[in-house]
């Protein structure tokens, strides 16, 4: 889907090369020598000069193996069209099965002709080889024997979130609400991964449905980082970059300059959001759609009619309102990615029973209820106390108006007497 120069520009490393080994480092890999390019990337990666980790991290380690092309051709049937799982920019994803180890994977083979290149093939394997994180799809090695380019990662059996929420298999059941939120929580945890843990920053910058794979037990994982860049140095706001990613899911002031930062990741994450919570696809929901939903703010026209009521409204609104902050139009004043960590625990914490609501209505939504009739009882107190006041400002007033006619007929009543006096 374009080029992404994340290597090979010059940086200030924050204690991993010296300035002149980062000179020295500057020219681009050559991928395209036969029979040089996986020699070329493995050392690179055993330099490991490009990103830093956390050193206590578990998953900082790269265990990247590097594929011959006839091992991915058995592999996967000699690419046999029956077993494609998917295809993207960057060519078919084949299921297959490693001959050594027999473990299942998913095998990405570049289309020379498709949208994205040796450049996104490069800054997918050295961003995956160096950044590990439970919320990130491993991967498991490649190939760049001759002019093949190949990425082996870990299977993922429930395949991609879009999967599960627009034109459902006739066997696959829709999302429950807490699945849903799990999915977003985990999502928020791996873009948190990339912007706070990795040194220096990573912007992700293809954040969308499709981009986000299920495990088992529908744990969501980044995938695809053949876009992503590293954040601005920290004497700068942002990096100009030519604008690449999908339409829907991109941050408007991304769109319209070419500025990125870590905050274009939060716009993007808002539209998953919004997604899961709505179950529209995103060029569905313009911004003129949105601030129609904000306005009408009906919580059983706005949610997935695939969910079929089985939420809490409370819950629901909560992440309408996440998911709103997100997409502000102003990036500045988008939550950190941190913020959204926090919301989305909170709504994964507060977990929807179906079996509770469908006897008693739900505890939590009961003591909504509650809570909104206590409200409600307190705003006929507060108005019967104002008409009380008004009530007595009245007869106060009333009785002014009463005292001042009476003083004023006393009082020509008494000029009328003191004149007849003088009369007389």
């Amino acid at each position: 889907m374009g080029h992404c120069r994340c290597f090979g520009r010059k940086k200030k490393r924050r204690n991993i090369i010296s300035r002149k080994e980062e000179k020295d480092q500057k020219p681009a890999l050559d991928v395209r020598t036969s029979g040089k390019s996986s020699v070329m990337i493995h050392e690179k990666l055993e330099r490991k000069s490009v990103i830093s980790v956390p050193k206590d991290d578990d998953h900082a380690k790269s265990n990247t193996v590097t594929f011959s092309y006839s091992e991915l051709a058995t592999a996967t049937n000699n690419f046999r069209q029956e077993l494609v799982i998917g295809e993207g920019g960057f060519g078919a994803v084949y299921k297959g099965k490693l001959e050594k180890t027999g473990q299942i994977v998913a095998v990405k083979q570049l289309n020379h002709s498709g949208l994205q290149g040796d450049k996104e093939f490069l800054v997918e394997v050295l961003m995956l080889s160096l950044l590990r994180h439970p919320n990130l799809v491993n991967l498991i090695g490649y190939c760049a024997e001759g002019e093949q380019r190949l990425l082996v990662y870990e299977f993922m059996p429930l395949g991609c979130l879009e999967d599960h929420l627009h034109d459902l298999k006739p066997e696959m059941q829709p999302l429950d609400w807490n699945t849903r939120m799990k999915i977003a929580s985990g999502a928020a945890q791996g873009l948190n991964f990339l912007h706070n843990e990795a040194d220096p920053p990573v912007i992700y910058r293809d954040l969308k449905s499709s981009n986000i794979l299920l495990d088992q037990g529908f744990h969501p994982k980044l995938s695809d980082f053949g876009l992503a860049k590293f954040g601005p140095d920290k004497d700068k706001s942002h990096v100009s970059t030519r604008v690449m990613g999908t339409q829907g899911y991109c941050a408007p002031e991304y769109a319209g300059t070419g500025k990125l930062t870590v905050k274009s990741d939060m716009y993007s994450f808002g539209v998953v959001l919004l997604e899961l919570i709505t179950g529209r696809r995103p060029l569905e929901m313009t911004r003129g759609n949105r601030k129609h939903m904000l306005a009408d703010w009906n919580l059983v026209s706005v949610a997935d009619p695939l969910m079929r009521g089985q939420f809490s409204e409370s819950s629901l609104c909560r992440a309408m309102e996440v998911a709103m902050m997100c997409l502000r139009d102003d990036a500045h004043s988008r939550p950190s990615t941190k913020d959204v960590v926090h919301a989305m625990n909170f709504l994964t914490s507060r977990q929807y029973d179906p079996n509770a609501h469908a006897d008693h209505h739900g505890i939590r939504d009961k003591s909504l209820a509650d809570e909104r009739q206590g409200q409600k009882n307190e705003n006929l107190l507060e108005e019967a106390r104002l008409l009380n006041k008004n009530k007595d400002r009245q007869l106060a007033v009333a009785e002014a108006k009463m005292w001042g006619e009476t003083w004023r007929n006393k009082r020509r009543q008494g000029m009328q007497n003191d004149t007849e006096d003088l009369n007389q």
